[in-house]
């Protein structure tokens, strides 16, 4: 499944639930909370649908009785203002950060940025200013960022540096905000420009700010390049946001090819402290297949 689809499918579809379901009590089993995860692992809307029904406020309280303590969304610019505002404020009463939201100004998957074109980049900008407004809402710090496909007329060299003219001006948007914009490589088709962590890495050492670091997903690399440690050993320094999905099947770690208790043992004592994006589905469907979810992750947790 494309990002895109993935994004419509566990984002923006638990808008659906609507605010004024989000607010019924609820519907889960009172009881004691579970202990808190040591690793920042971080679920989206959708995830516990079937445990915690009653909507985005419903599903809030679920995850930090599960000991969650933060929340990915990658829709949330599509949200309404009310329900990015409703989303910040449950946030704060539990205790729980925000992690990334994708900047999209609708160019994502299509030819833009490295066309160097610059109603491709007034656009980025555009939609970063925006962006700007939505993390303060939801008290967000990281925002994924992704070029959008190759222009196959234009050299490589010269595809990256418009990428890199782009992300500078981005970069300055974001920066005397606090906030960052972390690119992630992809693996869903192969016209999409961004692939490797070492292509990445070129890129935020070129645009040269705090405000553009990686995202590295190790689902997407591990389909892309795999030797999923060494690669990050070697472009450590510019990761700030990591997501997680095995492979073959993007679901839970356990369920494909993935050590995840040594990448997790790696990243834990590289002493990575962020949030860890949970951005895959579930592989077993309904309540039960939400308490496997949550007890794989117990599983795989450094402490």
């Amino acid at each position: 499944m494309e990002r895109r689809g993935f994004i419509k499918k566990v984002g923006l579809g638990s808008t659906l639930l609507g605010v004024s379901g989000a607010m019924s009590m609820p519907s889960f089993a009172a009881g004691k909370a579970e202990p808190t995860f040591n690793m920042d692992f971080a679920p989206h809307f959708g995830m516990f649908r079937n445990s915690a029904p009653g909507g985005i406020v419903d599903e809030l309280k679920f995850m930090a009785d599960q000991g969650f303590r933060s929340l990915e969304d990658n829709g949330m610019l599509g949200r309404s203002v009310e329900e990015q505002t409703l989303i910040g404020k449950t946030l704060e009463s539990l205790g729980m950060k925000m992690g990334v939201f994708v900047i999209e100004g609708g160019e994502n998957w299509k030819t833009a940025l490295t066309t160097g074109k610059k109603e491709h980049s007034d656009l980025f900008v555009d939609t970063c200013k925006k962006s700007v407004e939505v993390a303060k809402r939801v008290g967000a710090k990281w925002m994924t960022v992704v070029p959008g496909y190759f222009e196959r007329n234009l050299p490589m060299g010269v595809q990256t540096g418009n990428v890199i003219e782009a992300y500078k001006r981005g970069a300055e948007v974001l920066e005397k905000e606090g906030l960052v914009m972390v690119m992630e490589p992809l693996s869903d088709n192969p016209d999409l420009f961004l692939r490797h962590a070492d292509q990445s890495y070129m890129i935020c050492k070129a645009v040269d700010s705090p405000a553009c670091k990686i995202l590295y997903d190790i689902y997407h690399m591990q389909r892309n390049e795999g030797n999923l440690i060494a690669t990050m050993q070697k472009t450590w320094d510019e990761i700030a946001y990591i997501q997680i999905g095995d492979n073959p099947g993007r679901k839970e770690p356990g369920t494909g090819e993935i050590n995840y208790s040594n990448v997790f043992k790696f990243i834990h004592e590289k002493g990575f402290k962020g949030v860890m994006g949970m951005e895959h589905g579930n592989a077993t469907p309904g309540v039960e297949g939400e308490k496997a979810l949550i007890q794989a992750y117990r599983k795989v947790d450094i402490v």
